[in-house]
């Protein structure tokens, strides 16, 4: 420390400081949401590992990406709804770094998961009569494992970069947790490197999955429209259809937030965005799935013993 600067020991967030009047409504409705977050991936894990008929690749990657969203949530929402019920919204130096961490962890993990799942639908389309040979069960436990692994390294290095830093003067967080771009605008020693780490990390991590999506459904919406029956473009379509309004989802909401100026955008914008990928693309992803799939309906019918759930017209599986 030099002088009378101290160091910060704790942060406290600004997400929800002007909504004073609204936190036990948005406590209530944050609630809700995770409920059905937990509630809805939770079930999509247990029918993809119990049905017989729910054990091809597809589903294998579904249930990792149900696994990263349930964990994804927990580690900011927990908090947000504690903070949302407390006077001071604060967290430590060292929850902030671990939250940051965890966060990072989870959604790298699932930018790289969901082009792997777009390369699974790549496969099953453009090559079906070899895709139980090209997708084994050892390729694509190493494909999950490559996505953990890199997700994990990418993580690390980035909070170790982040908060090596010097943080002097002002522990005010714009936001409700502890993510990149605010943290680092505190900071108070030269920031120009971990810029360029973030600037990279934000290539490898976010363009470069959503250029190998893109690829994948180019090759893909090539090999339907050569198809001659209607039914079978049809079934095409609609096995890739929940993916893709879930890359467009979590891309799009990524997109708007990382590509950014680092300046631009109120607080109000970018606290609605960060809403979006991290409390409301979690928790339409399970009903996507359910919704658009016979097999995960008929699934969950069995496991929940439920007439609930109306018989599927065939042909909407996705």
């Amino acid at each position: 420390m030099e002088g009378n600067v101290s160091t910060v020991t704790e942060f406290i967030f600004l997400g929800f400081s002007d909504l004073q009047h609204l936190q036990l409504f948005l406590f209530v409705l944050v609630l809700f949401i995770y409920l059905i977050i937990l509630i809805g991936n939770s079930l999509i894990v247990a029918v993809t590992v119990t049905d017989l008929t729910l054990q091809s690749p597809m589903y294998f990657f579904l249930r990792n990406l149900s696994v990263l969203e349930i964990c994804y949530t927990s580690v900011i929402i927990p908090k947000t709804l504690s903070n949302l019920l407390s006077e001071r919204q604060t967290i430590s130096f060292l929850g902030c770094a671990t939250q940051m961490y965890f966060f990072l962890l989870f959604g790298n993990s699932e930018c790289c998961l969901l082009a792997v799942m777009s390369y699974d639908r790549y496969v099953a389309i453009c090559n079906p009569m070899r895709y139980l040979l090209i997708m084994s069960r050892k390729v694509t436990i190493r494909l999950a494992f490559v996505v953990w692994i890199a997700g994990n390294v990418v993580a690390f290095e980035q909070t170790v970069t982040i908060f090596m830093l010097s943080f002097h003067g002002s522990n005010k967080i714009e936001h409700f947790f502890c993510d990149v771009i605010p943290v680092l605008k505190l900071a108070s020693t030269d920031k120009s490197l971990n810029d360029v780490i973030n600037t990279v990390l934000t290539v490898v991590f976010i363009i470069f999955p959503f250029v190998l999506i893109i690829i994948s459904y180019f090759c893909i919406l090539s090999t339907i429209l050569k198809m001659r029956s209607a039914e079978g473009r049809h079934k095409a379509f609609s096995t890739c259809s929940s993916h893709i309004i879930t890359v467009t989802l979590f891309f799009g909401s990524c997109f708007i937030t990382y590509m950014r100026p680092g300046s631009s955008g109120s607080v109000d914008t970018n606290r609605a965005i960060s809403l979006l990928y991290t409390v409301i693309t979690p928790m339409f992803n399970p009903i996507i799935y359910s919704l658009r799939n016979k097999e995960v309906k008929e699934a969950l019918r069995k496991l929940l013993g439920s007439k609930f759930l109306a018989p599927t017209r065939p042909g909407t599986a996705g």
